[in-house]
């Protein structure tokens, strides 16, 4: 059978009451098989579908074989920098970082097993990408950033200082949080809730970008929920709220927002990838 007809299998009789103590060397091989096809990129917990940011769909098969890890594993005491940790899983093994150019700074960098890390990434201590995460090819994921479970980030992405990438596990169908190609997010943004941003963005420092809060697009001219569209600049504003009128709030209340305009060209020179990290 293929990987995904075996995960699936495993995934029927775990709901079926299969549990971790029950788990044979034949379903532990599987789960194990299945987290190296997640390290090497071979599957991936989320695809685009079509040519739109808004098409990108989660691989439920993907999701429920990182959740068997959690369902038909046991927690044990595991060792990390001589720290002792209890985990279903040990961290990440990063011998084949070095092999295609990738590094990450020393004491404080952690790389959940399942993760997938491209070609000339730089990882920054400390920082941690979870379990089914996808960093692309030339990503730098700086000091004190967390890229979530099963977060997929393209090529060239560049997250500033302090910044949070969600992660999604349940329910199974739904789609991560989705960071395109080129894309550059200022320090201390955050993205959550499967929100997704099209490639060769900017996104300035300590934005939000959660599908509950609406992004005004100047460039279409109109507001949309959930994405923001490729090749634009996006910065917080405060809007009116709905209750700004209430007698508890002298002056008006207000709410943030997210604009979003061209992005202008002394921006794009602002952001520009320095190619002598990666040399």
């Amino acid at each position: 059978m293929s990987l995904e007809a075996d995960v699936a299998d495993l995934w029927n009789r775990y709901q079926d009451g299969l549990a971790a103590a029950d788990a044979t060397d034949a379903d532990a091989a599987v789960i194990d098989e299945f987290l190296a096809a997640l390290e090497s990129g071979e599957v991936r917990a989320a695809e685009k579908t079509g040519d739109d940011v808004t098409s990108w769909e989660a691989n439920e098969w993907v999701k429920r074989g990182i959740l068997l890890n959690f369902g038909l594993r046991e927690t044990e005491p595991r060792e990390y920098g001589g720290v002792t940790y209890h985990d279903v899983l040990p961290l990440r093994d990063t011998d084949d970082l070095a092999e295609r150019g990738t590094r990450n700074t020393p004491d404080g960098t952690a790389i959940r097993r399942g993760a997938y890390l491209g070609s000339d990434c730089i990882m920054m201590s400390p920082s941690f990408v979870n379990m089914g995460a996808y960093v692309g090819d030339g990503t730098l994921v700086d000091s004190c950033d967390t890229v979530g479970s099963c977060a997929q980030l393209g090529e060239n992405v560049k997250l500033g200082a302090n910044t949070l990438i969600g992660g999604v596990l349940e329910p199974v169908e739904d789609a991560p949080v989705v960071i395109e190609d080129g894309v550059s997010l200022g320090a201390g943004c955050r993205v959550t809730s499967g929100f997704r941003v099209g490639e060769s963005s900017i996104v300035g420092e300590n934005t939000l970008l959660t599908p509950r809060i609406p992004v005004y697009d100047l460039v279409e001219e109109e507001v949309i929920y959930g994405h923001l569209p490729a090749e634009r600049r996006a910065f917080t504003r405060m809007v009116e709220s709905s209750v700004g009128d209430h007698e508890l709030f002298e002056g008006g209340a207000y709410k943030p927002a997210v604009v979003a305009t061209h992005v202008e060209e002394d921006t794009l020179e602002a952001t520009q990838r320095e190619d002598a990290l990666r040399e």
